[in-house]
């Protein structure tokens, strides 16, 4: 019996193929996985019509948090963690993501556990799932290193002597730092999460702040010499000023993810580091948590990547709401952001476009008003949704 992992031969013709420059009728033809023609402008006899449908390469996720509501639905249950994977898989194939990279986190702050609780086993998971040929998606894993841990070098280094890692992420969610600058949002989060007092939250960040200033830095070289042993590519996690930019360039980091200020973006990409941000951003019309909005920052031409983060069905939609942005050069352009460009920063030359010898990723979508539909999903050429 044929599964999502075998490769797969079809003919399509659709009048909107999303090329990466531009935007043409014409048929595509897969061939052994393969991608062996594209021919602009006609179409061939026996091609599958796709009527009014646009055709866009395969969307390629960089850091994804959504594995974990499918392991852990509800506080303290745990679901089957290989039923979990297959069913977060499903949703993903559905939401037109044919590569993903799996957010798994590293390091504890406070809050949350280490490795000894959920890591091991979804990742586990994940491996016994892509031997039985059944996933859809193409998985990979983005292992996210909260540096302020304890440990978390070793964790790190353990982890990925284990599992094939492609993407690590530095994270530092110490109060007063990057993302939490404003000590005071914080402080919000930790009252509705957990009912402390004023006088527990106080305790909780100088133990924190304390921590981080005794062993954030040398964890951090650690870390970051370990990627680059590895092969593995860097990435930033809410830089907030110039200086964290500077970081980032002399720690050679490729992907700039959800930087909290114009000023760390523009930065960011003039130093050649691609900018990620969250598709929900894009959707919502701003930041969840109150940072910069990533509107603002594609029409400053300063953004390179969107990311589902937390609602994968959002990669599509956010794609499709920065088709008027001049700075990205419409439809195309908007769409490299959740195809090539992410492919690219990753070091996937493989796939992330519609183009003779990359691989046969599609995605069918449908126009309704505005908003983007998946229809019909191939990875290889195999259909997979």
């Amino acid at each position: 019996m044929a599964t999502p992992d075998d490769i797969g031969s079809l003919t399509l013709f659709s009048r909107h193929v999303v090329l990466a420059d531009r935007e043409t009728a014409a048929t595509v033809v897969v061939e052994d996985g393969i991608i062996v023609a594209v021919e602009a402008d006609h179409q061939r006899a026996g091609a599958v019509d796709l009527g009014e449908d646009l055709l866009i390469p395969g969307l390629v996720e960089l850091h994804t948090d959504h594995l974990e509501p499918h392991y852990q639905p509800r506080p303290k249950v745990h679901w089957d963690p290989l039923s979990a994977v297959f069913a977060y898989d499903a949703q993903i194939a559905s939401s037109g993501i044919t590569t993903v990279f799996d957010s798994l986190r590293i390091g504890s702050d406070d809050d949350r556990p280490t490795t000894a609780d959920g890591l091991l086993d979804l990742s586990e998971a994940i491996e016994t799932a892509k031997g039985t040929g059944l996933l859809r998606s193409d998985h990979h894993t983005h292992l996210r290193c909260e540096i302020p841990s304890r440990g978390v070098v070793e964790e790190a280094e353990s982890y990925i002597a284990r599992f094939d890692v492609r993407l690590m992420s530095l994270m530092d969610h110490t109060p007063g730092q990057r993302q939490f600058r404003d000590e005071e949002k914080l402080r919000t989060y930790y009252r509705g999460k957990t009912g402390l007092s004023e006088a527990d939250l106080d305790k909780l960040f100088a133990n924190r702040r304390a921590r981080a200033a005794e062993i954030g830095d040398p964890n951090k070289r650690g870390l970051v010499a370990l990627a680059h042993r590895a092969g593995i590519a860097l990435a930033s996690h809410d830089d907030t000023i110039i200086d964290h930019v500077a970081e980032s360039v002399a720690d050679r980091v490729s992907i700039a993810e959800f930087p909290t200020t114009v000023e760390a973006a523009r930065a960011s990409h003039a130093a050649g580091i691609s900018v990620l941000m969250g598709a929900p951003n894009v959707v919502r019309g701003g930041s969840h948590s109150g940072n910069v909005s990533a509107v603002d920052l594609a029409a400053a031409g300063v953004l390179d990547i969107l990311s589902s983060d937390y609602v994968p069905i959002s990669l599509i939609h956010g794609a499709f709401g920065l088709r008027d942005i001049a700075a990205l050069g419409g439809l195309a352009g908007a769409i490299q952001t959740v195809t090539l460009k992410p492919a690219l920063a990753t070091g996937m030359t493989d796939r992330g476009e519609i183009a003779v010898g990359k691989r046969g990723d599609l995605v069918r979508v449908a126009l309704v008003g505005d908003r983007p539909v998946v229809r019909e999903v191939w990875r290889t050429g195999r259909r997979i949704a």
